[in-house]
C-alpha cells in the first residue's frame, strides 16, 4: 500500500466541501473519503446511523476484491462499484492510487445521479490530494503498518 500525503486543515477543509457539494446535489446522506487500505480520512453528511469506521474498512474490502476480479478478466478500466439496497445503496468511487470515495444514499435515489455527482466530487479530491503531495514530497503516511492495538508511537506528548 503507498503513502498518503499529509494532510493539514486546508486540505480537510476542501475534502469536506467536495464532498458538501457531493451530497447537496444528489440527495445522498453521506460521503467518506478513505485510503484503500480501509481507513476513514474524512465524512461529511449524517454519520450517526451507520458505523463509518466498519464501513470504509469493509468498502475498501469490496472495492478491492471487485477490482482483482476485473483484472482476471482481463477488465482494465475498473473505477467503482456500486451496491443497491432496500434502504441505502452505496457507491465507490476510486480517487486516485491511495484512495476511494464512497458515497451513501437512499434506495429511491438514483445511482445515475450521485455517479454523475461523484466524479467531479472525485476529481477535487484527487487534486487536493496532488496538492498535499506536492507541498511536501518526502512525506507522507502508511496507515496500514499502524499498530493500531499499541498508539504509544503515534501519540505522544511533545517535550
Amino acid at each position: 500500500m503507498g503513502t498518503l500525503p499529509q494532510l493539514i486543515e486546508e486540505d480537510i477543509q476542501c475534502l469536506d466541501a467536495a464532498q458538501r457539494e457531493l451530497l447537496e446535489k444528489s440527495e445522498a446522506t453521506t460521503a467518506l473519503v478513505i485510503d484503500k487500505g480501509g481507513f476513514l480520512i474524512s465524512s461529511y453528511g449524517d454519520a450517526r446511523q451507520f458505523d463509518l469506521t466498519t464501513i470504509a474498512a469493509l468498502a475498501s474490502g469490496a472495492f478491492l476484491a471487485n477490482e482483482t476480479i476485473a483484472n482476471l478478466v482481463h477488465e482494465t478500466n475498473f473505477t467503482s462499484v456500486y451496491q443497491q439496497g432496500e434502504r441505502f445503496s452505496m457507491f465507490v468511487l476510486c480517487v486516485d492510487e491511495h484512495c476511494l470515495l464512497v458515497v451513501i444514499f437512499k434506495a429511491h435515489v438514483s445511482v445515475g445521479v450521485v455517479k454523475y455527482f461523484a466524479l467531479p466530487a472525485g476529481e477535487k479530491i484527487a487534486e487536493q490530494m496532488r496538492s498535499a503531495q506536492e507541498r511536501d514530497p518526502g512525506t507522507g503516511l502508511d496507515l496500514s503498518v499502524l499498530n493500531l492495538a499499541d498508539t504509544a508511537e503515534l501519540f505522544k506528548r511533545k517535550s
